[in-house]
């Protein structure tokens, strides 16, 4: 592939870029993409648009990168106010520039500087993301896209149409830059399911623009588009040029970020990111559509990985071009992959229920429901809101219990004809509420199990007494629910064990995750 020579602006605005450089303290430097420079000068960053025509994006003339620098500095201040500062004006000639000079020769977003090893991306690599990391920005996102106002309908955003059209533009574009058959074979097999995939949620994406779903979100959220301030996961870089790639489905952007972490072979803090997305937003409608927009997603980066391998004088051809394979790869299984499995928790206040789900969420790639959170939900609570019920009465009452746990049931319907293993997260006391979701999971062919979490009575006086204590979780159980649920338990009928796995769970999380004859017995149930 041939480069076409720079344009005379091009020429003026590299000259410009240079010159700023030198004006700035030593060890400054330019980093360059391929439509901006960015120039790092201590603890400043000065980002100028290059004057190109891209289709997707046109920055060619002064006045369109002045629009642009403060749509980025607009878009980018909801997530990140504290990096992106202001847009500053250029003047001065290309020889001799000076920031904040008029009239305006150039616009550039201004900036504040961080180290490139903060970068999410860089730290995962090294092993330094944390789950407490994940669950941050997942409850980032969740109250970022609950702040945005939905498409409106007269626009053609987040429409099947448009949906579709994204989607088969990645093929086009791959098609010919494939140059082994293997990879066109794989690259068809994976249009060929995608427009399978896009068939079957082609009134899902009406229905969930027409619901509110589609909004100006950030659009580019990958691992490298997040930097780690003060401990906490922080957003930047959202795409600013092109507002079809923005104002998407929310689940589409979340879609990203756990396609980045399956790829990067963190198939754990995938599922932990989507799981606590989930239980902020309360979006699990949105897992219908889940399956589709991983792969597209995966495909976007796919086709970014085989431009730069057929860019001339890339170094890392082949590195691209196994990434691109990779990509395809993982396309390929988030289209093939469906394995519906239905897994209740059944256990007393501070056995660990939860506990056990969140590890086998990980193990899985499951998605969970938990009825104290979506018991407060029904009543217009937030996860960690005291609802200031008496023992047996307000949303704790029978009728409450009874519409809680029908919740449950049409939930875990929706994500069962998905096709993803579903994990009920909620006490299951009575024989009623157990068989009610056994017979759901025959009604839907899938593998039923009963997860039966077990601790001395000693041990769920501690964890009920500590979790009231430190009112850090959805659940609001204490000593006197604890007695009350004891008497009024029914054990599991003999006819339920052949569906039983028993976690004795008096230890800590290490002891539980490492139970492996629990694990091993578990796996062969869902067989």
């Amino acid at each position: 592939m041939t480069s076409a020579p720079p344009s005379p602006d091009m020429l003026r605005q590299r000259q410009l870029v240079d010159a700023l450089c030198t004006r700035f303290p030593p060890r400054s430097k330019i980093e360059e993409t391929h439509i901006s420079w960015v120039l790092l000068a201590g603890n400043n960053a000065y980002k100028i648009k290059k004057a190109l025509d891209l289709g997707f994006l046109n920055f060619s003339t002064l006045e369109a990168r002045r629009f642009y620098c403060a749509e980025e500095l607009r878009l980018n201040r909801r997530l990140a106010p504290d990096i992106y500062l202001d847009v500053v004006a250029i003047g001065g000639s290309p020889e001799r520039p000076a920031l904040g000079g008029e009239p305006a020769i150039e616009y550039a977003v201004h900036m504040r500087r961080f180290p490139r090893a903060a970068m999410m991306d860089s730290l995962l690599a090294d092993g330094h993301i944390t789950a407490a990391h994940i669950d941050k920005l997942a409850a980032t996102i969740a109250r970022f896209h609950a702040t945005l106002p939905p498409a409106a309908a007269d626009t053609p955003f987040g429409s099947p149409d448009t949906v579709q059209d994204a989607a088969l533009k990645n093929f086009a574009v791959l098609a010919p830059l494939l140059g082994t058959l293997g990879n066109l074979a794989l690259l068809e097999k994976v249009r060929e399911a995608s427009v399978l995939e896009f068939a079957a949620c082609e009134p899902l994406f009406a229905q969930r623009k027409a619901d509110g779903h589609v909004r100006e979100c950030h659009g580019d959220l990958h691992l490298g588009n997040i930097v780690l301030l003060d401990d906490t996961p922080v957003p930047f870089d959202s795409i600013e040029f092109n507002a079809a790639l923005r104002w998407i489905d929310t689940i589409s952007e979340i879609a990203f970020t756990v396609m980045d972490l399956l790829q990067r072979g963190q198939p754990q803090l995938a599922w932990r990111f989507l799981n606590a997305y989930l239980e902020n937003s309360g979006d699990y409608d949105g897992v219908r559509v889940l399956r589709f927009y991983l792969a597209y997603r995966a495909m976007v980066r796919a086709k970014v990985a085989a431009i730069r391998a057929n860019q001339e004088d890339t170094t890392q051809a082949q590195h691209e071009l196994d990434a691109c394979r990779s990509y395809l790869e993982l396309a390929d299984d988030c289209l093939a992959h469906r394995r519906p499995a239905l897994i209740i928790t059944h256990g007393l206040p501070g056995c660990g229920k939860s506990t056990f789900a969140q590890l086998a969420l990980e193990r899985l790639g499951a998605i969970r429901i938990r009825s104290d959170v979506e018991r407060k939900r029904l009543f217009g609570l937030d996860a960690l809101a005291d609802s200031r019920s008496q023992t047996g009465g307000g949303i704790y009452g029978e009728e409450a219990t009874r519409r809680t746990y029908a919740r449950l049931h049409e939930l875990a319907r929706e994500l069962l004809v998905a096709g993803f293993p579903v994990i009920v997260d909620a006490a299951f006391l009575r024989h009623a509420e157990r068989e009610s979701f056994h017979a759901l999971a025959q009604e839907m062919g899938a593998p039923f199990v009963i997860a039966s979490v077990q601790a001395d009575e000693a041990v769920l006086k501690e964890r009920v007494a500590l979790r009231r204590s430190r009112t850090d979780d959805a659940s609001e159980a204490d000593a006197t629910v604890l007695r009350t649920l004891q008497a009024v338990q029914e054990p599991l009928l003999d006819e339920e064990q052949a569906f039983a796995v028993t976690f004795t769970n008096n230890s800590d999380v290490d002891a539980l995750r490492s139970d492996n004859q629990g694990w091993a017995l578990l796996d062969a149930r869902l067989a």
